[in-house]
């Protein structure tokens, strides 16, 4: 699982990549294509690399404390 994971962070850091390198918009022959701000493919990719990171190890989604009542310092 680790990595279909990996792979797939490399695969969505060449498609940023490839994306800031080329054009924002194009169009041919009357069609036109614009692509997602790169702002919001930065955050799509922090998302997904959140989730994997999750997804690794559910169990760090969780806090401990140590609860210490008051008074008994």
């Amino acid at each position: 699982m680790s990595d279909l994971g990996n792979a797939m962070a490399e695969d969505w850091d060449n498609v940023i990549e490839q994306n800031a390198a080329g054009p924002k918009q194009a169009s041919a022959d009357g069609v036109n294509v614009q692509q997602h701000p790169l702002p919001d493919q930065i955050a799509a990719d922090k998302y997904l690399a959140g989730k994997r990171a999750f997804s690794r190890n559910p169990a760090k989604a969780l806090v401990r404390m140590k609860i210490v009542p008051p008074g008994t310092v």
